[in-house]
């Protein structure tokens, strides 16, 4: 059954968009005209009253969804203690409780040092900084299709889409980019029908390694484990433990990118935990603390040896946000929302493959837990892109009812909050396929 679509924005909608316009930064990229009032869970409600389904969790930022009443009283109490006190040049409870957690959560052997920042894009440029200083090397790997923020460090590895690094030119010199392993659109090609993991990294070995960059001059290889604006793309099997083995070999610092995929995302507390191996340092933000600015850079304690002074952050780690992560992480636990993401993830798969039957424009769906990318193309055999087609369908669930984001060249992310319901994953697959019925209708 067709879903009515709403008449948006409303009136004071668009009297805010109007302000919005006149006073801040046009750099800012708005998918569709939503402008929020209040949350709870996954749900959303804009000024109009009008009712959404978030299946963005503010770009997997509320993990926990929004406002979960623990995550809010621990703010609240903290804030009534001290809102702010430096952790670079001072101690503080919540900062050590934050630290003990995130080395209890490791997906490491060996114990961790922690150093927390504002946001990804600064914990990016501190681990690029910290491989750069335990290693003595100054050259990196990044990867085309990748994502790792918009400061001027994190964007010389940024490659999932030209505007990003349009005009900003040059960049932090050093960083060589390969293809992801992306099996559905494959770069480099593959005669012998390999894992497409090993084709990636016998190139890296034997053109870049070999006539580019000798690997006893690169610091470090900063990847995601699974690719998040780049369109969530999954690597194949081989591709992390080949590229372990590799930076072991050479002793390279694997720099895994959790901005995106860690704290719960995949149904496992970090994604590259899905691959069976340990990265060296992670990157970690977004879902860390429940919509409050967080971010973290996680370290072997043998590799995090540098020494009082040489790194520092007057806001990172600040006790309200440390407060909510400490919250954060102990609603996932408590309220087994790692199970609910790979019960509630799965299930969705199965829906979407089942639409994939249905709809000529699905090209590809892949996902692990409430990490979920479905590709659209114009044409399944030649799966020619359909950028337009995705973003047509990303308005018209917006208009009934359900917020999505695209991401890749045309692809549509699914990244609700980790204790989305059953229910309600149900009725956003629906106005999806509504959505997309009548943006194929329109073709």
């Amino acid at each position: 059954m067709a879903i009515t679509p709403m008449i948006l924005p409303g009136p004071l909608a668009r009297s805010w968009i109007k302000r919005d316009h006149a006073q801040l930064s046009p750099s800012y990229a708005r998918a569709y005209p939503l402008v929020i009032d209040h949350g709870r869970g996954s749900e959303v409600w804009d000024t109009d009253g009008n009712r959404f389904i978030d299946m963005n969790a503010g770009i997997a930022v509320t993990a926990t969804g929004h406002s979960h009443p623990l995550v809010v009283q621990a703010i609240k109490d903290q804030a009534e203690r001290f809102i702010h006190m430096s952790g670079t040049d001072f101690y503080f409870d919540k900062l050590v409780l934050l630290g003990e957690r995130l080395n209890d959560l490791r997906p490491l052997e060996e114990e961790i040092y922690t150093f927390f920042t504002n946001s990804g894009a600064e914990a990016v440029e501190v681990a690029i900084k910290l491989a750069r200083h335990f290693t003595g090397r100054q050259h990196f790997i990044g990867f085309l299709g990748g994502f790792h923020g918009r400061t001027m460090g994190a964007l010389s590895f940024t490659s999932s889409k030209a505007i990003y690094r349009k005009n900003f030119a040059p960049s932090m010199p050093g960083v060589i980019h390969i293809p992801f392993c992306n099996p559905y659109r494959p770069i480099l090609a593959n005669p012998e029908d390999k894992d497409y993991g090993d084709v990636v990294l016998d190139y890296l070995e034997e053109v870049i390694f070999a006539q580019m960059v000798s690997p006893g001059e690169v610091a470090g290889v900063l990847v995601e484990p699974i690719q998040g604006e780049g369109g969530y793309v999954i690597p194949t099997p081989n591709f992390f433990p080949r590229l372990r083995e590799l930076c072991s070999k050479h002793e390279i610092m694997l720099i895994a990118d959790e901005v995106q995929s860690g704290m719960g995302r995949t149904g496992k507390w970090w994604a590259v935990e899905n691959f069976g191996i340990e990265p060296d340092i992670i990157t970690s933000a977004k879902g860390i603390a429940s919509g409050m600015p967080l971010g973290a850079v996680m370290a072997r304690k043998s590799v995090m040896t540098w020494r009082p002074g040489q790194q520092g952050s007057t806001f990172g780690g600040n006790p309200l946000s440390c407060a909510a992560a400490l919250a954060t992480i102990d609603a996932i636990v408590n309220e087994r929302m790692l199970e609910n993401a790979i019960e509630v993830g799965d299930y969705a798969m199965d829906v979407l493959k089942g639409m994939q039957e249905r709809h000529p424009t699905i090209g590809d769906v892949r996902g692990k837990g409430l990490m979920i990318g479905v590709e659209f193309v114009l044409d399944k055999q030649k799966k020619t892109i359909a950028h337009d087609h995705a973003e047509n369908i990303v308005t018209k669930a917006f208009e009934k009812g359900a917020l999505f984001l695209s991401c890749g060249k045309s692809s549509i992310r699914l990244s609700p909050a980790l204790n989305i319901s059953k229910q309600l994953m149900d009725e956003a697959l629906s106005i999806l396929e509504d959505a997309v019925a009548e943006a194929e209708a329109e073709l």
